[in-house]
């Protein structure tokens, strides 16, 4: 499993390093894809503790990101950033592998 199999943009590792500080502990953010969502698979962000033996872990920019072997498989070529538009701030995957996407970015099929 390479490294390059997943990135991070440093508009979201700033943000990731942001947000992990304000945490009473040191934490990583895992990015997972779960069943479920109005396409079939959706995006999952969560901080952790822990670094499961699957886990892939991406540091950058002071941020560190945990994706899971099987999430990375729906994931592969796949970058995680952190926009600012004027209808709100979000983490978004842009992920080759979609087939199709729903309206709230949240929510892939493949």
């Amino acid at each position: 499993m390479s490294e390059t199999s997943f990135s991070v943009t440093d508009s979201a590792a700033k943000r990731i390093a942001f947000l992990a500080a304000k945490e009473p502990r040191p934490v990583m953010m895992r990015v997972a894809v779960l069943g479920g969502g109005c396409s079939g698979f959706q995006y999952n962000f969560s901080f952790e503790e822990q670094r499961n033996e699957d886990d892939l872990l991406i540091e950058q920019g002071g941020a560190s990101v945990l994706v899971d072997s099987t999430s990375l498989e729906l994931l592969k070529g796949s970058e995680l950033d952190y926009v600012e538009e004027m209808v709100g701030a979000a983490f978004q995957v842009k992920n080759p592998n979609a087939a199709s996407s729903c309206g709230c970015g949240n929510s892939f099929s493949v």
